[in-house]
């Protein structure tokens, strides 16, 4: 059974940090791409950052660029995200997603997400 589970959410002030975690399962984590979406309410999804199975390519979008880093640790099947000096407009749910297309088939999962408030 696939599972993604996000941990590490939560309420945190303006200029402050938190670390989300993606414990990955039932599925062979280091062979798959990893990134992390975000939703807020009322917008669409939107990707924030993205890894390569092998951790060599990463990728942010440019409203995170110097403030979040993605990580993986392939021996701990966990994906992460260093959240730094956020700002109220990262508020929204963080989800974890696993991909890889293997000919013409589309491997893609998701987590339950996790809700992260920045706020004063």
């Amino acid at each position: 059974q696939v599972r993604l589970v996000e941990s590490g959410g939560g309420l945190v002030q303006p200029g402050g940090s938190l670390r989300l975690s993606c414990a990955a399962s039932g599925f062979t984590f280091s062979s798959y791409a990893m990134r992390w979406y975000r939703q807020a309410p009322g917008k669409e999804r939107e990707l924030v950052a993205a890894i390569a199975s092998g951790g060599g390519s990463i990728t942010y979008a440019d409203s995170v660029k110097g403030r979040f880093t993605i990580s993986r640790d392939n021996a701990k099947n966990t994906v992460y995200l260093q959240m730094n000096s956020l700002k109220p407009e990262d508020t929204a749910v963080y989800y974890c997603n696993a991909r890889r297309v293997i000919l013409v088939k589309d491997y893609d999962y998701w987590g339950q997400g996790t809700q992260v408030t920045v706020t004063s």
